[in-house]
């Protein structure tokens, strides 16, 4: 039963390290253009980097994580292992992923900043308050 349990345990750890990853690259694109300032293939770069680096991450993880002291003998033990297991790689994963919005929010906003240190431009008229003479 415990190797059945490993195999359960990768054939949806595994995939569900695709689905996030796919998912994060595909949503996140437009987010690391406007990061990027519109360049399109700085993100586009940037973001299959961060895909090979999530695969690296969680994909070892998953893979480390594989192994148990106990062994199981029955099916309640099998799916305690990958309650437990399976549980873990959802929190990683979740965890890696707010890191990487935060970082990329981050650097927006910094970049927003930069942005708005340019000096005011000054106003084209001036408005009629009532308190002008002939008004």
């Amino acid at each position: 039963m415990t190797v059945t349990t490993y195999l359960i345990y990768l054939l949806i750890a595994v995939p569900l390290t695709i689905w996030v990853a796919r998912t994060l690259s595909r949503n996140g694109r437009i987010f690391l253009v406007d990061v990027f300032h519109g360049n399109e293939d700085f993100a586009d770069a940037v973001n299959r980097l961060l895909v090979v680096g999530f695969y690296l991450v969680n994909l070892g993880f998953v893979t480390l994580f594989l192994r148990s002291d106990a062994a199981v003998l029955d099916a309640r033990g099998v799916f305690e292992q990958l309650s437990v297991k399976l549980g873990i790689v959802m929190l990683v994963l979740g965890v890696l992923h707010l890191m990487n919005v935060w970082i990329f929010n981050a650097i927006r906003r910094r970049s927003r900043i930069e942005e708005m240190t340019a000096p005011p431009v000054p106003p084209n008229t001036v408005l009629a308050t009532g308190t002008e003479p002939g008004y």
